[in-house]
């Protein structure tokens, strides 16, 4: 009961500080920002951080899933709760759909190998988005996608945020998760062991991916201007740094990360000023070397919040010994 308390008494505050006037719009559209990109990075998470597979393609599905519910919400929903319901499904199922397709030949590869051949699949997809419009003249091509209604407010990125975290908690402490470890920590031990290694890890990134296009779909319809620019490599290395700066195998330190990068980064913004604007590649870039020196296992280390530890895995099993999953 922990967690669910904690999220309502910060939904409250955050409420009522709006309502205050002491968080304005902008810092509004940030913090929906940071709860989008954590739910993406959630994704990510599970699909390199437990699973050890190392995805450079993250912001491709992110992409998927915000332009397929973008255009269901701006071709039909028009501001229609059902729709945006749906279209958020859509969004997810694409991007899972794709995830399926891509990930079966390429998830034979490891390493690096596996890196570079997601790498050249979001290349693939931010050049379609580019051209997209000679196909479907709606999603605006390289000039980007405007029309879509700003349905997505902080209590649907809310809700939606804490029940992926609830469901990312619910796979990491199921069978799934502990075999996501173990093919993580040595996949060739763990085929041995019976586990069958290319379900485990199909499901990972299909269930990751399916993630990053729900996060894409709450973005098209929060921001009123959708650009293939948003969905380029360089967003894939944010996911990837939110994940390890937060600990491998660790969903909260991902949860906390994301929100702290986007303030951080949004901050900066604030203190070097719109001339030394660019400056802020440099700071973060400080920040990311002194950090993964200081703590080279990500600021959580793995660890988890005991509230989001399943009661039977929090209870101490013997001296000096607790039971705390693959996170504790």
């Amino acid at each position: 009961m922990v967690f669910p308390a904690a999220a309502a008494a910060f939904y409250v505050v955050v409420r009522a500080l709006t309502g205050a006037g002491l968080i304005n719009d902008y810092w509004r559209l940030i913090l929906d920002q940071s709860l989008i990109i954590a739910v993406a990075s959630l994704g990510l998470s599970l699909i390199y951080g437990f699973c050890g597979q190392f995805s450079l393609g993250h912001a491709a599905f992110y992409g998927l899933g915000a332009y397929t519910a973008g255009l269901i919400g701006k071709l039909y929903g028009h501001g229609n709760l059902a729709w945006f319901a749906a279209s958020l499904v859509a969004g997810a199922l694409v991007a899972g759909f794709v995830a399926l397709l891509v990930g079966l030949p390429i998830l034979r590869l490891r390493s690096d190998y596996l890196g570079i051949a997601t790498l050249g699949f979001g290349i693939i997809v931010k050049v379609l988005m580019d051209n997209s419009n000679k196909l479907i003249p709606a999603t605006g091509g390289a000039t980007g996608m405007t029309g879509t209604p700003r349905v997505a407010d902080f209590t649907w990125i809310f809700i939606t945020t804490v029940l992926v975290i609830l469901l990312v908690r619910n796979f990491v402490y199921s069978r799934y998760g502990r075999a996501w470890v173990a093919i993580r920590e040595d996949e060739v031990a763990a085929d041995a062991m019976g586990a069958n290694t290319t379900l485990y890890k199909t499901l990972a990134f299909v269930l990751g991916c399916g993630l990053a296009g729900l996060a894409g779909g709450l973005y098209a319809h929060r921001y009123p201007f959708v650009h293939p620019s948003s969905f380029d490599f360089l967003k894939s290395i944010d996911f990837l740094i939110v994940v390890v700066l937060g600990g491998l195998g660790s969903f909260t330190g991902t949860v906390a990360t994301a929100i702290g990068w986007v303030f951080l980064l949004e901050g900066l913004r604030g203190v070097l000023g719109q001339a030394f604007v660019d400056w802020r590649g440099v700071v973060y870039a400080l920040i990311l070397v002194v950090t993964i020196i200081l703590r080279p296992r990500g600021l959580l280390g793995g660890r988890e919040w005991s509230a989001l530890v399943p009661r039977v895995l929090a209870v101490p099993v013997g001296k000096g010994e607790r039971r705390g999953g693959t996170g504790s």
